[in-house]
């Protein structure tokens, strides 16, 4: 009889508990309800602003992209203009240095027309005169070429004589003499130069020979021919061994 007491009382607290769970979950259900319906809204409110945000931005970069094409090809526009205004600008430039030779060479020719009629001479009296005057000119450019030929000669028949009489008088040579070695015998001590009777060369005068600025030997001429000389070493003037290609200048050169 206890058994079926405590059987029922077990039964009784078991339904009253069931109960209470099912009012307690009847309570809850509106509520996570209204959550869940909340949370979807919320979700569906976020996805169309996501949309609409990527619908704006979309725009926006094709916006960007024509802003960009435009912005090109204003940029290639004004390249063309800038080179179509420094072709204008050159040519502009070329004109005007050909107008100022043009201009020049007008004024050369009155000039030169009006020195013509100052002279009241006819055209064959100017070209007869200009015959004269060229013939003059070269008749002194062959006299002033004979008369070095024969202070040349002159000086070296002095030389020459003054070697005979036992004189050794210092041989000046042209302050302006320059030349170079092409041949060294260090054996002998002679050089041969590339200079000669044409440059002014006269035997027995006396050339410094150099290199970079410094002095390496004096040689004395002892043969003179056209354009080549031979000359030797001065005793005791040896300072270095002398080279092809070594400069050469007069020792004592004429004032």
């Amino acid at each position: 009889m206890l058994l079926r007491i405590s059987l029922f009382i077990a039964i009784l607290a078991g339904l009253g508990a069931g109960g209470l769970a099912y009012y307690e979950v009847s309570n809850q259900i509106p509520a996570l309800v209204a959550q869940r319906t909340a949370e979807h809204d919320a979700k569906v409110d976020k996805t169309n602003q996501l949309n609409a945000t990527n619908r704006v931005l979309k725009a926006t970069l094709a916006k960007l992209s024509d802003t960009e094409q435009q912005l090109a090809d204003t940029q290639a526009d004004r390249d063309k203009a800038v080179a179509r205004a420094d072709a204008q600008s050159k040519r502009a430039d070329d004109l005007a240095d050909k107008l100022a030779t043009a201009t020049q060479a007008k004024e050369d020719a009155e000039n030169a027309l009006a020195a013509y009629k100052s002279t009241d001479l006819t055209p064959e009296q100017i070209i007869k005169l200009g015959k004269q005057l060229k013939d003059a000119n070269a008749e002194i450019a062959a006299i002033t070429s004979e008369k070095g030929v024969i202070s040349r000669h002159a000086a070296s028949l002095q030389a020459k004589l003054n070697q005979l009489i036992g004189v050794t008088p210092t041989i000046e040579l042209p302050a302006d003499l320059r030349g170079k070695v092409v041949v060294v015998d260090p054996k002998w001590d002679f050089v041969v130069l590339n200079i000669g009777d044409k440059e002014g060369v006269l035997q027995d005068g006396e050339l410094l020979v150099s290199r970079d600025g410094k002095l390496v030997a004096k040689v004395i001429v002892r043969s003179v021919q056209g354009d080549r000389c031979i000359a030797n070493v001065v005793p005791g003037w040896k300072l270095g061994e002398m080279f092809e290609g070594d400069d050469v200048t007069p020792a004592h050169p004429a004032s």
